[in-house]
């Protein structure tokens, strides 16, 4: 797993890439704060190495709560820059900073 953040200078976002290493899943999608915690809208692509990865432009100097979601598991991301827990969820939700 990881993340990946590339800083645009000319805009007031960051471009952030998600991986998640899923060789049997199906699908994978990262959801969070960043798409309301919609799958639909954080479908990850599969590379031939059974990595899932996409890349979102989120705002700058903000943080987000995130999961993957790995045909209809929740995981966390390992790398991420803290956990918060949230009781909605009644678990540890990855944290971004950005």
């Amino acid at each position: 797993m990881g993340i990946k953040k590339q800083v645009i200078k000319t805009k007031p976002v960051v471009k952030v890439t998600f991986s998640v290493e899923a060789k049997e899943a199906n699908t994978a999608a990262v959801i969070g704060d960043f798409n309301n915690w919609n799958p639909a809208e954080g479908g990850l692509s599969k590379m031939k190495n059974g990595t899932f990865k996409g890349t979102f432009d989120l705002g700058k100097d903000a943080s987000y709560e995130f999961r993957y979601l790995v045909d209809g598991t929740f995981i966390n991301e390992t790398e991420a820059d803290s956990f918060q827990w949230n009781d909605f969820a009644n678990a540890e939700n990855s944290v971004l900073a950005l």
